[in-house]
């Protein structure tokens, strides 16, 4: 290719990279990065009742399910040709106490609900969160001291209990999004000795202590009710950070590696890319929905085109998988 200060400019008119861009055909053709069905993870709220769809106010088009109605959801999701959903639990505030002892609970919320879906929808992967600021009153990913420290090691004994449970009810991944240290080799010990080898492990290794989680954190009802996550998420100024985290996880038996939130830290997307042949998953999360749809309802941006934009960027980055409450609108788009 001739350079750039070449004397003779029609040398470098024979090159002209709009030929490849003149049809839809030709653009299609070209394409770099595609965006399918297949790369996207539903993420889900369950809820004790029934009969029960709420919206969530800040998440405008998700809903809290109860278990009668998130099996026909989950119905539909599937024959969209989703394949994975991410399953969230909205405990009732009397279930809570300081330890998190229900979310180990055999016959709890999240139990009941992934043996009700592998007997509804039994090909659908079943990824569960295992952390536990939906069943603290604290709001905290972990155990706390009198003076409110975050304890990591007995959180993590109760985390391997969390995930043997899911485990135990049918639960295809789960997914520790915590960030204790060492929580990942302890689960997966854990899960091989109880027999759960084929039980695979989605790590939220670089989790941010991120602005972008409150819409979420409304959905659950688990904000923190003292001070913040910062002495177990990682700073948002980070990234060689990030690589560690992810190494340590992939040490410790990580089956895939998840960036989270994604929009803000595509940077990273790339970087871990760089560093792993595992499967790297990204999470489009609460806050970055939500500002889209709330422009979007404004009417100053076209809904659609930045969905699918937004979500391309984060596959371009080097996401092999993307967590995002778009996933039906986008299984619908691309039908």
């Amino acid at each position: 290719m001739p350079s750039i200060n070449s004397s003779d400019p029609t040398d470098l008119l024979r090159y002209r990279p709009r030929r490849l861009r003149r049809t839809e055909s030709l653009r299609r053709m070209v394409r770099e990065t595609t965006l399918s069905v297949n790369d996207l993870i539903y993420p889900m709220f369950v809820t004790e009742g029934e009969g029960q769809k709420v919206e969530i106010a800040s998440m405008p088009d998700c809903y809290r399910y109860s278990l009668d109605l998130l099996l026909k959801e989950i119905q539909q999701v599937y024959d969209l040709g989703i394949n994975a959903i991410a399953l969230f639990p909205v405990i009732p505030e009397e279930l809570k106490d300081n330890i998190g002892a229900e979310s180990y609970n055999p016959n709890g919320l999240v139990q009941r609900t992934v043996k009700a879906i592998k007997q509804a929808v039994p090909d659908i992967i079943i990824m569960t969160d295992v952390a536990l600021d939906p069943f603290t009153t604290h709001g905290h990913d972990g155990l706390i001291d009198e003076q409110g420290n975050i304890l990591n090691d007995p959180t993590v004994e109760v985390l391997v209990k969390m995930a043997v449970s899911q485990a135990a009810a049918g639960a295809s991944f789960v997914a520790p999004s915590d960030m204790m240290d060492g929580r990942v080799g302890a689960i997966r010990q854990a899960l091989d000795a109880a027999g759960y080898i084929d039980v695979g492990i989605l790590a939220y290794s670089a989790k941010y202590a991120s602005a972008y989680y409150g819409p979420f954190r409304d959905a659950l009802d688990s904000a923190p009710k003292f001070g913040d996550k910062k002495t177990y998420q990682m700073d948002p100024a980070n990234a060689r950070e990030a690589i560690k985290e992810i190494e340590l996880d992939i040490a410790e038996g990580a089956d895939m590696v998840m960036v989270k939130p994604a929009l803000a830290y595509l940077d990273i997307i790339h970087q871990v890319r760089q560093a792993t042949h595992l499967p790297v998953a990204a999470y489009n999360v609460s806050g970055e929905y939500a500002m889209i749809k709330a422009a979007a309802r404004m009417g100053w941006i076209d809904e659609k085109k930045i969905i699918l934009e937004t979500l391309t960027s984060m596959k371009r980055a080097g996401a092999d998988l993307i967590l995002t409450y778009f996933a039906k609108e986008v299984a619908l788009m691309l039908a």
